[in-house]
């Protein structure tokens, strides 16, 4: 039944606003998520941009544009009946071959009482299913009512994972995916590619699987031989553009990448948004040069930036602009003013001081920046490794042919330089009801640590107290939701940031004001304003 507009049913779905643009749905168990996922997934309406499950939460994410919020909650709310009854579609069987020769299997094994052959033979017989994704693409965390371990993570992370280890913490079971830091305990290794970015589904196990770890001898090659591993999907080309001229890089600065305006609709594999930290910036640079908004730019961090136009170039006109952060910057040593176009003859230097307001600014070219598509996007995600590497000396970026447009002639709208103190309009978030009051989160005037990258934003200040300390179940997570650790001080997270996380939401930045952070540099001082509903609780 529901009761003064809370959306708690009888199927027991709870939903809870996620900012502006997404709703958290929040059920009892992880069985009831697998089912609410599959219902949503069965009658996906248009304006549904990704459907993101986890321990005991699927987060909905929504165009508002083409699907209300106050629709989609209804739509949420309709899938009742697959939870109360647990209907779930017939699940996909994937066979993942494993060799248990892992740096932990023995130690693992005397910790838990029980020799190494039946730590192996229980793990090989479960019957597991990916219940969510996250960490890292492709990374699937398993559960299986056939096992009885709660395996204790490491006391010392690793630095470096092997990319196909299979491991094991708390009640989940995993494969890496790729190389990375992890505290995971490593039982084996599988040769199965977890993670394909040119497949048209990029991720081997998805959400609602079941997964049977076949255990193998590696073959003379190093490989297991003699299992079934579902063929690849077929792979998604997508169109790539004529690569003409070159820009050489000399200098990156602190960073440099190439982005656009990133990725959609694969949140629930584990790959986040990703994109320009400052859209709005990098759409004003490309129209100012004639270029398609959604063409790819380098994003500057921090200045220090160099390039020269490759002396071998064609006679072809090519124009850039900049716009975003502001600092000197010169062509072959005349001063530049950003958000104006400018021609770059053939062997030219661009160079970019350090800025002295903001953090980030785009160079667009016309055409765009010519870079592999992956998943839809040309953009560099910093934590996942996905896409074009960072920049580095002596790199070369092709010019590709997104034109749209003639460069426009003149460009009459007022620019200023980014603002040291901002103020960041923000939308409820699912888990505000976890602290004693919300009020020192508005009142106070935050400052940017210098903990503050692509993946997330430290905020200094007073620590917010927590009514709630329990552990909170990972939940979806997306680009401005601001997290609360358990130190009470909150971070924002940036387009890079994971897919994932566990720490309570307190508020979610608008899409908008996203924009703003994007150019937020350590000392920034920054205001929360609210907007939309007063509360964070169930409706």
């Amino acid at each position: 039944m529901v009761t003064h507009g809370d959306a708690v049913i009888g199927g027991g779905i709870r939903v809870r606003p996620f900012g502006e643009r997404a709703l958290l749905a929040e059920v009892d168990d992880l069985e009831a998520v697998l089912a609410l996922h599959a219902r949503l997934v069965a009658t996906r309406r248009p304006g549904i941009v990704d459907l993101v499950p986890a321990a005991q939460t699927v987060l909905v994410v929504i165009d508002p544009t083409v699907m209300p919020l106050a629709s989609a909650r209804t739509w949420v709310l309709s899938a009742r009946t697959a939870v109360a009854q647990g209907a779930l579609p017939p699940a996909r069987t994937v066979e993942v071959p494993v060799v248990y020769d892992g740096e932990d299997l023995h130690a693992l094994a005397a910790e838990l009482g029980i020799g190494v052959a039946q730590l192996t033979a229980r793990h090989a017989a479960a019957d597991w299913t990916v219940a969510f994704t996250g960490f890292a693409p492709g990374f699937g965390y398993l559960v299986s009512a056939d096992w009885p371990f709660d395996v204790p993570r490491r006391a010392r992370p690793r630095p470096r994972v092997p990319a196909g280890a299979v491991a094991l913490a708390g009640r989940f079971s995993g494969a890496y995916p790729r190389s990375t830091p992890g505290g995971w305990q490593l039982i084996g290794t599988t040769p199965a590619v977890l993670f394909d970015p040119d497949a048209a589904s990029p991720a081997l196990l998805r959400p609602g699987d079941h997964v049977r770890f076949v255990p193998t001898a590696p073959s003379a090659a190093g490989r297991p031989v003699g299992v079934n591993i579902p063929a690849a999907a077929p792979r998604a080309v997508s169109p790539s553009s004529r690569a003409r001229d070159g820009i050489v890089v000399r200098a990156p600065g602190p960073a440099a990448t190439v982005q656009d305006q990133g990725r959609r609709g694969v949140l629930a594999d584990g790959v986040a948004l990703s994109g320009a930290a400052d859209r709005a910036a990098l759409r004003v640079a490309n129209r100012l040069v004639g270029t398609a908004a959604t063409a790819a730019g380098v994003e500057i961090t921090m200045g220090g930036f160099r390039a020269v136009r490759d002396a071998a170039a064609s006679a072809e006109e090519l124009w850039f602009a900049l716009a975003g952060a502001w600092g000197t910057m010169r062509l072959d040593g005349r001063p530049l003013d950003p958000y104006v176009a400018h021609p770059w003859p053939a062997g030219a230097e661009l160079e970019i001081d350090t800025f002295t307001h903001g953090v980030r600014a785009y160079l667009a070219i016309r055409g765009g920046v010519a870079a592999r598509s992956l998943l839809g996007s040309r953009a560099t995600d910093t934590l996942a490794g996905l896409g074009p590497a960072p920049l580095a000396a002596g790199d070369v970026l092709g010019v590709g042919s997104d034109v749209v447009a003639p460069v426009p002639a003149v460009d009459v709208r007022p620019w200023g330089p980014p603002a040291s103190e901002l103020e960041i309009a923000v939308a409820p978030g699912p888990r505000a009801d976890r602290f004693a009051t919300v009020e020192p989160f508005f009142a106070e005037v935050w400052t940017v640590s210098t903990q503050a990258d692509r993946v997330g934003i430290r905020l200094e200040g007073p620590a917010l107290e927590r009514a709630d300390v329990s552990e909170l179940a990972s939940e979806g997570m997306l680009p401005g939701a601001i997290q609360v650790p358990p130190d009470g001080h909150p971070v924002i997270l940036g387009p890079d940031g994971p897919v994932t996380g566990g720490y309570p939401v307190v508020a979610v930045v608008t899409d908008a004001d996203r924009d703003l952070l994007g150019q937020a540099r350590p000392g920034t001082r920054l205001r929360f304003r609210r907007v939309g509903a007063a509360s964070s609780g169930p409706s």
